[in-house]
């Protein structure tokens, strides 16, 4: 009988808390005690896909210990700049632990060694036996380990699965075999280990410096040797620096006193232990995979399998769609469930009695298509409390849809009630379309959990398997490509009953759930005062719309297909060739090869790219790479806009209706879609003709109220900069006045017109942390003016200085930031140890504050001026927003109120400490009101 070769497994315990701690913080996952259970559950689902993909037959959970290494001895500054330890991940190490025991897997450490140590003598006295080592770990560093027998199992940022990385991936990864990986570290150095390694010398130039002059001793004696200055200089300089690096990075293979890698024999888990722990935790799905056989209910029904996954699967494959679906919805467990259809109005009238006086209901309707402006209602759902629906069909013999909107009608629209939705605005639509109008306090589940953690998918079964571990049936089970159906309306009532009666049922309970997590989090303000009632007002915006002169746009497109073909006949002329123009590869060989212009950037395939920002920095060698950027900017212009938008006019209204999505942007902002109304050209005079289509229904006038510097006069306010205060209470030019500041000059009017356009670089790069290469790339001037103008901005605004670094640092003890009004975004890269990553959140922090901030005070706005224009019974309306900018159609009767009343509103929407300035203009159409 042939020996099975040993699979040897050894995971690296901090690496992967660290990462299930930052994969989960935004779930803030907790158990009946109290306990956050965040990193225990991103821990278990790591190692149980890594169980369930490969059977090992030897494992170790490595840990590292709180005891200094011979690397501290070595070096005191080792590691001396890491953060705290989070507290989520210091109460949860002993419960993993725990839970490793319970998988029958061993759990090692040693005082004086780190667990890299540990893995790397473990590995290679596997090796040598010939075994078969998997080394489960995201960090870099252990791919100086990796051997023939020896490789990575590196887990995926998506969660799903692990990256093998052997040999050649990491020669791929770092440009050398492994044996050179050390060296190439050490040049890198780690600076969240606190290793230096050799200014000026990067991811490229370490592996280039090390296979040509050899490992770290051998470079630094052959220093003297290099033709680049700076690298020789700064080599030279830390000669002595990176020869201890190397040391820090080299992970020992001989610790001594562990056990030897054959005592590391796994046999399985102790399932009855883990399920208890797994029960303890509040991990249901976890607990029932090891509380041992589901029993059989009398009926056959799978008992806490929600949905039969025992053998009834199989048996159901050969069976037609249909057949599939109705089996398993008959396998819910209904016992504990009271899914009713209503079929009649006399059933639909006792149970709008029994719902008169709750206080909260959960309503949902179910539509013929996605679009709400067009769709036609099939049914409604709705509750009032857990485990129990109704479920009201339409278009029935004895219940007509007009039967069921007159019987739901004072029951939806009584004010006193709470109405909790999953995409409340869909829903408001719908029956607003159908002569109902949804009225009370408002709570929408997608919108709670865009608030809660903005990163996440929000799609209700997703929030149900997330928060609720229970996996509700999904629409595509009933509609779709692969489903029985093509649409709602022909689904049978008792198919889609169950479906949508569960849709409230468990949209109710996360209601439940999240209201909860919103206190928790102290979200609560900005849900019930923002989010929950801009939903109404966005929704009857988006059921407005806004009237487009297609006539206008017709003959525009017909200047521009002109222009397009006259730069096109150019661009041949200039090249000597035809070809086609919006091939990149064509345009490359053109480009590169015939013109022989330098060559830019080529693509991971290997070809030339011709993207803006090459074609961009090609354009000083050679005319065509200009003349192509203003052909795809106005080929872009036409098709997306010109030719789109009389697409997009509804028939039946005449008008165009955007979508205004509040749950997509994780600073707050709104976005639209169909179409996208923030992308709308303004800089460009080609482009800013597209507003001129946009114009004002008969009787009214276009006004735009557009907020002034928003931005400025917010990170103003939040860092206190008196300087900057001071000159918008004077209504000074915000760009002179920085000018002045940073050119040191005595007076406004000493400003010259380049300055203050240097100046507005500064003031709107500033709180996208821009760096100096950044600014000089703007600017078109070199590094050093630009690092000198962005310190002389600090000296002169030094409380920005001080509000973006204690920003930071918050960020980085708590995980968040938050705007004025209490939004939060949570940055879990705020502590990472790759480079870019932390740079790129520490921008993020800065940020979002600013922008988070300027997205409620626009939305506090809209919802004032939109409850004061209902209450007025004005006839003028909100029709769009974009950017800081408001627009409406103002009613003729009502131009001499309505406009002061809008920019009142805006300008007191929140208290800063510096005056909110708005600028209005009226005009027939969106471009002249500017």
């Amino acid at each position: 009988m042939a020996t099975i070769k040993p699979k040897v497994y050894l995971l690296d315990a901090m690496a992967l808390v660290y990462r299930a701690h930052f994969a989960m913080i935004n779930s803030r996952l907790k158990n009946a005690d109290g306990l956050s259970t965040g990193p225990i559950f991103g821990f278990a689902n790591t190692i149980t896909k890594m169980l369930d993909a490969d059977q090992p037959t030897h494992i170790a959970v490595v840990w590292d210990t709180y005891a200094p290494t011979f690397r501290h001895t070595l070096d005191p500054n080792y590691k001396a700049h890491r953060p705290p330890q989070p507290e989520e991940i210091t109460a949860a190490i002993p419960y993993i632990k725990k839970m490793i025991q319970a998988y029958g897997i061993v759990n090692l450490e040693s005082d004086g060694y780190e667990a890299d140590d540990i893995i790397g003598t473990l590995a290679k006295q596997a090796e040598i036996s010939e075994a078969d080592v998997f080394l489960v770990t995201p960090d870099k560093d252990y791919m100086q380990l990796v051997d023939d027998h020896i490789c990575m199992l590196k887990p995926l940022n998506n969660g799903d699965g692990f990256e093998i990385v052997n040999r050649e991936g990491v020669k791929a990864y770092f440009g050398v075999e492994p044996e050179w990986v050390i060296d190439v570290l050490a040049l890198l150095g780690d600076t969240s280990d606190n290793v230096p390694g050799v200014p000026g010398i990067g991811k490229k130039g370490a592996p280039t410096l090390v296979l040509e002059y050899g490992h770290i001793e051998d470079l630094v004696n052959k220093a003297h040797e290099i033709p680049q200055k700076r690298i020789k200089e700064a080599l030279l300089q830390s000669a002595e620096q990176v020869v201890l690096s190397k040391t820090l990075v080299t992970i020992k293979t001989d610790v001594p006193e562990i056990p030897n890698w054959r005592s590391l024999a796994w046999e399985g888990p102790h399932t009855e232990e883990l399920a208890e722990f797994f029960k303890q935790m509040g991990f249901r799905t976890l607990h029932q995979r090891f509380a041992g056989p589901i029993k059989q209910t009398a009926s056959g029904t799978a008992q806490g399998d929600l949905f039969g996954t025992s053998d009834s699967k199989t048996e159901n494959k050969a069976e037609n769609k249909a057949t599939n679906l109705a089996a398993r919805i008959s396998l819910k467990d209904k016992e504990s469930k009271n899914y009713v259809t209503v079929l009649t109005r006399s059933e639909l009238e006792d149970v709008v009695h029994a719902l008169a006086d709750k206080p909260s209901i959960c309503v949902d309707t179910e539509t013929d298509l996605a679009d709400p402006i067009r769709a036609n209602l099939v049914g409604v759902s709705i509750t009032d409390r857990i485990d129990r629906a109704w479920y009201i069909p339409a278009n029935q013999p004895s219940l007509t849809v007009n039967d069921l909107l007159s019987v739901l009608k004072p029951l939806l629209e009584h004010p006193g009630s709470t109405k909790i939705a999953h995409h409340y605005k869909f829903d408001y639509q719908i029956f607003k379309r159908h002569g109902v109008h949804l009225q009370g306090p408002v709570f929408d589940t997608m919108l709670a959990a865009y608030l809660i953690d903005s990163a996440q998918t929000l799609k209700m079964d997703a929030l149900s398997i997330k928060y609720l571990d229970y996996e509700p049936i999904p629409i595509d089970a009933l509609i779709g490509k692969q489903a029985p159906w093509k649409s709602m309306d022909q689904v049978p009532i008792e198919t889609i009953s169950d479906y949508a009666a569960e849709d409230a049922e468990v949209t109710y309970r996360l209601y439940a759930c999240f209201q909860a997590l919103l206190q928790q989090d102290a979200l609560a303000s900005v849900a019930q005062d923002i989010e929950f009632p801009l939903s109404p007002v966005l929704a009857e915006m988006e059921l407005i719309g806004v009237k487009i002169d297609a006539a206008l746009l017709t003959r525009y497109g017909q200047e521009l297909l002109k222009e397009i073909t006259r730069i096109e006949t150019q661009i041949y002329e200039r090249s000597g060739a035809q070809f086609n123009l919006n091939s990149p590869a064509q345009l490359g060989d053109i480009l590169f090869n015939k013109l022989g212009i330098p060559s830019g950037k080529k693509t991971s395939t290997g070809k030339f790219s011709t993207n803006e920002e090459v074609l961009t920095d090609l354009s000083v060698h050679h005319e065509v790479p200009r003349l192509v950027l203003e052909y795809r900017g106005l080929a872009k212009l036409k098709s997306t806009y010109v030719d789109a938008l009389p697409e997009l006019i509804n028939p039946e209204t005449g008008r165009v209706h955007t979508s205004f999505n509040q749950h997509i942007a994780a600073t707050g902002r709104l976005s639209s879609s169909n179409p996208n109304m923030q992308n709308i050209p303004i800089r460009s005079d080609k482009g800013r003709e597209i507003r001129k289509a946009f114009i004002a229904e008969s009787g009214y006038q276009i006004l735009s109220a557009d907020y002034s510097q928003i931005e400025l006069r917010i990170i103003a306010s939040m860092a206190n900069d008196e300087a900057m205060i001071r000159a918008f209470e004077n209504d000074e030019d915000i760009h002179a006045r920085t000018a002045s500041e940073i050119f040191g000059l005595q007076d406004l009017t000493q400003v010259t017109p380049d300055q203050r356009r240097k100046a507005k670089e500064v003031n709107f790069g500033i709180p996208y942390g821009v760096s100096a290469y950044g600014l000089a790339q703007r600017l078109g001037i070199p590094n050093l003016e630009a690092r000198d103008m962005i310190q002389a901005y600090f000296d002169r605004f030094s409380s920005i200085k001080s509000y973006m670094q204690e920003t930071v640092q918050f960020a980085k003890e708590h995980g968040y930031v938050t705007t004025l009004s209490g939004r939060r975004r949570y940055i879990p890269e705020i502590n990472s140890n790759n480079p870019a990553g932390r740079g790129f959140a520490e921008r993020t922090a800065i940020n979002m504050p600013i922008q988070g901030t300027a997205a409620d005070l626009i939305k506090i706005a809209m919802i004032s001026i939109h409850r004061w224009s209902k209450d007025s019974n004005f006839k003028s309306r909100m029709i769009m927003q974009v950017h800081d900018e408001l627009v409406f159609e103002i009613h003729e009767s009502e131009r001499e109120i309505v406009p002061k009343e809008i920019k009142h509103r805006m300008e007191h929407a929140m208290d800063l400490k510096v005056p909110i300035k708005v600028e209005m203009g009226i005009a027939s159409n969106w471009l002249d009101a500017h």
